[in-house]
């Protein structure tokens, strides 16, 4: 028993598997190249070489890492970057100011950063690090007091998000990524998919909760998004199926993650977008193909799925812990044999409450 719970809690340190592919990561890369630079050349230009600015401050880096190497994540939209690194800078100059005690400071500076980015809404891992160089940066920083708000944070926390925005719009990616843009296929199919799921004839062996697997229980058939398909494509898959979550597989058919409906979101690009791109494309003469985004790029991995012979009681932690919808289920091979939907659940325990009704009233 104990060596099973150490093994599965050092399966937590393996490296996921899923990752872009080579061209989405030189992508990526390059993006943080001209990210880093644009901010440091802007600030040199803005406020000159006199020292006591510097041209670059070290948790734009980590922020460059977000920006462009994970762009799809919450933390990384514009709201969390501009609004993180600036009330993480006010609390740590303001650490630094009030309190005598560097560690002290440094302390409280962080735990403060964190709990006001929460109030609003701009959790930004780096601006831990924003608020620890407010307390730590030296001389300086210090000097500047909270000038250093403005100059550096502010002003490069803008060039930087500048230069994310302009490059992921010129190579073809979205952003920012809504944090919810509901659709009215996504608001009514699922509710109407569950009425008429809850009203067909159900025939399942007479078993409990607890022995029933999800092999008896599991919906087959059900489409499955290829890892290397274009967001265009299993954008149309979602409108065509009217679902909200699909199982993604590799060429093998093994299930290797999930992609939500909202995760592709909406793909058609402003036009503004799209006359920057063509005449920037038309002043280096030269034509240059779309990057269009894969469903591996934008992807959940490391996906709760389940073996065809788990027992369906075993799937009501992962239901409630991982907010899931949909558990892709697995033979032997990791192939994908169907899914265990919310639904396929209700359905159930719909029809198991009606049996032992009627065997009651007999």
């Amino acid at each position: 028993m104990h060596r099973t719970a150490l093994i599965e809690w050092l399966t937590g340190f393996v490296p996921n598997p899923a990752a872009p592919q080579w061209r989405e990561r030189g992508r990526r890369c390059g993006g943080a190249l001209i990210g880093i630079a644009f901010t440091g050349l802007a600030t040199h230009l803005m406020f000159g070489a006199t020292g006591d600015i510097p041209v670059l401050v070290a948790p734009m880096g980590a922020s460059a890492v977000l920006l462009f190497g994970a762009s799809d994540s919450p933390l990384a939209q514009p709201w969390s970057i501009l609004g993180g690194n600036f009330v993480s800078a006010l609390v740590g100059v303001a650490c630094a100011r009030w309190i005598a005690s560097p560690v002290a400071a440094a302390s409280v500076a962080v735990a403060l950063a964190i709990c006001a980015m929460f109030l609003c809404r701009c959790v930004h891992p780096p601006s831990g690090a924003v608020a620890l160089t407010a307390v730590l940066g030296g001389p300086a920083v210090h000097a500047s007091g909270f000038h250093f708000v403005l100059a550096p944070v502010a002003f490069q926390s803008v060039a930087l998000l500048s230069a994310a925005l302009l490059y992921h719009a010129l190579t073809g990616h979205r952003y920012p990524r809504a944090a919810f843009r509901p659709t009215p296929q996504a608001v009514a199919s699922p509710l109407a998919a569950l009425s008429q799921h809850l009203l067909e004839p159900l025939e399942l062996p007479q078993k409990s909760f607890e022995q029933l697997t999800c092999e008896e229980i599991m919906s087959i058939g059900c489409p499955a998004v290829p890892a290397t398909m274009g967001a265009r494509a299993a954008h149309e898959m979602f409108r065509r199926h009217g679902a909200s979550t699909l199982p993604v597989v590799d060429a093998m058919d093994r299930v290797v993650g999930v992609v939500t409906h909202h995760a592709l979101g909406d793909l058609t690009p402003s036009a503004g977008l799209e006359r920057i791109r063509s005449a920037l494309q038309r002043t280096l003469r030269r034509e240059s193909t779309r990057m269009e985004e894969t469903v591996e790029a934008v992807m959940a991995a490391g996906v709760h799925a389940v073996h065809r012979a788990t027992p369906i009681a075993h799937l009501v932690p992962i239901f409630v812990e991982q907010a899931c919808h949909d558990i892709p289920v697995m033979d032997d091979a990791r192939r994908l044999v169907g899914v265990v939907r919310h639904s396929d659940m209700i359905r159930w325990l719909h029809h198991h409450a009606g049996a032992a009704q009627a065997a009651a009233a007999a």
